[in-house]
């Protein structure tokens, strides 16, 4: 709800897969929360590069996704926050079959164990440690320095 009525830049990894990344996608369009890819057309998976769905635009540089801001800001449509989903690098990113097979055993386990609610997601992420022997930590830690790099290299050309 936040995005939907403050003219921030988000830029992000998309949402962590073991959320509803449809459902999240529709909700952000309800709102009116724009989402652009960052140098992709799909829209990342948080661990993973592509979480399956597309983006209906895309920017390829941090000039771009400047001219994006000043855009908005002319058409006074600044108001809304607006996501770049930066994917996470392919050499960074968990492999596939890992996090599909961690990602199924996890929420069988929170089903078994009765966990719901607002402790399903520190669960799954604690899950996603033990059982991947780190490599979601690893993946964690790329995304965010990639999203700081991106972050920084948007303020300089919005700002120049």
């Amino acid at each position: 709800m936040t995005l939907s009525h403050t003219g921030v830049l988000v830029i992000c990894a998309g949402v962590k897969s073991i959320l509803d990344v449809a459902a999240t996608l529709e909700r952000l369009e309800t709102l009116n929360v724009g989402v652009i890819g960052y140098r992709t057309d799909r829209f990342p998976g948080f661990y993973l590069a592509d979480s399956g769905h597309p983006v209906d635009w895309r920017v390829d540089t941090p000039a771009q996704a400047a001219d994006v801001l000043r855009a908005r800001r002319r058409l006074g449509t600044d108001g809304y926050g607006l996501v770049l989903a930066n994917p996470i690098a392919t050499a960074d990113e968990m492999d596939r079959a890992l996090h599909d097979r961690v990602l199924a055993a996890g929420l069988a386990a929170a089903e078994t164990t009765g966990v719901r609610g607002k402790d399903v997601t520190p669960f799954l992420l604690d899950f996603f440690h033990r059982e991947t022997h780190g490599a979601s930590i690893a993946a964690n830690i790329a995304l965010v320095l990639s999203n700081a790099r991106l972050a920084a290299e948007v303020a300089v050309a919005f700002t120049g």
